[in-house]
């Protein structure tokens, strides 16, 4: 790894919390919530300034690793409640505009993975995982029958072909040697096309042939599929994360494959280096909704646990005792960063291993 792509894969994870983080921000300025600190990173504060019209203290911290939307009042600035008549007081506001604050953080994270799934699909098409005509041989019964470069495999006489393989298209048109017709259905532009293909005996192969090429790969996408393309990937990836954070809860299974944060700096860094840019910012649609999604954990200290204690405020009419509150929230905390020292250390050591 070189020093350029660590700094990419840090600019990343700086991007994604403070869109994270911005969200909590905008909302909340949005419903006349006041703020009292909006920080990206931990620890000492690096740089400071204070807006006049608002009097929100913006900081930044040289711990790339979380950041923070503080407001007047809340459990973590105070965790006694001596703030309860202050008009700034974060309690004070209604709950669903609190409600709305705390889900507008993880919201942003879908909205980065959305708008940078847009960007890639326009860049650089789509991956076709199920094969596609990829050239067609002027003069031959398929270029005859109206096949075009690009049609996607949907089935062949019969048999269903998404996902499949290249082979798996080859062995289902099989056998022409007596110059069987071919019945198949494609994708193209979004509407699936039926053709029956009438194979003619090539003189110089010595055999029966309809003329395509068929390949797998890359392809563009036409203007009006770009958004469904985008979507499709958010969707996947959000049931691929979800999927493995059951069995990572449920079973134990993926452990060892959990990384931190300097695991996820390797690995970005690594892959970035291999892919390029176009790995890049799908790792970018991956990990922010990972990060959004992993925010809506019913955990103590994280946006799921807080939404949890205000849907129970809504439904008792009456908010939780915030010392109780704040005590949750620190052991939530406590436990959150034991976690990040053990998978710091982990990440560190399989590094000196590898």
């Amino acid at each position: 790894m070189t020093i350029l792509y660590v700094l990419l894969a840090l600019v990343l994870l700086g991007v994604l919390i403070t869109v994270h983080e911005f969200g909590h921000f905008a909302a909340s300025r949005l419903c006349g919530i006041p703020v009292k600190e909006f920080s990206i990173g931990f620890g000492p504060k690096l740089l400071q300034w204070k807006s006049k019209k608002h009097e929100t203290l913006f900081s930044l911290r040289p711990i790339p690793l979380g950041g923070f939307c503080m407001f007047y009042g809340d459990t973590d600035d105070d965790p006694e409640g001596k703030m309860k008549d202050d008009p700034r007081n974060y309690n004070n506001a209604p709950v669903w505009k609190r409600m709305i604050s705390v889900f507008a953080g993880p919201a942003m994270n879908f909205v980065l993975a959305f708008v940078v799934a847009v960007v890639m699909m326009t860049a650089y098409g789509v991956t076709i995982a199920t094969p596609y005509v990829a050239s067609v041989d002027a003069g031959k019964p398929a270029a005859e029958a109206g096949l075009l470069p690009g049609d996607q495999f949907v089935s062949v006489r019969g048999q269903n072909m998404t996902n499949a393989a290249v082979q798996d298209v080859s062995n289902a048109i099989g056998d022409i040697s007596q110059g069987e017709a071919v019945d198949l259905t494609v994708l193209r532009d979004g509407e699936e096309m039926s053709f029956t293909i009438q194979p003619r005996y090539n003189e110089t192969e010595g055999r029966y042939m309809i003329g395509i090429t068929i390949q797998q790969g890359y392809a563009d996408l036409p203007g009006g599929l770009v958004i469904p393309a985008a979507w499709n990937i958010c969707k996947e990836a959000s049931t691929v994360i979800l999927n493995s954070l059951g069995k990572l809860i449920t079973t134990g299974e993926g452990l060892d494959q959990t990384a931190g944060p300097v695991g996820v700096v390797q690995m970005v860094a690594e892959q970035t280096q291999q892919g390029g840019l176009e790995i890049y910012l799908y790792l970018t649609v991956i990990i922010s909704i990972n990060l959004g999604l992993m925010n809506l954990l019913p955990i103590p200290g994280l946006d799921g646990s807080r939404l949890i204690f205000m849907l129970v405020e809504a439904v008792r009419r009456k908010p939780v005792d915030q010392k109780i509150e704040a005590i949750i929230h620190l052991c939530g905390y406590a436990l959150l960063f034991g976690l990040m020292i053990y998978f710091t250390f982990k990440d560190v050591l399989r590094i000196f291993q590898g």
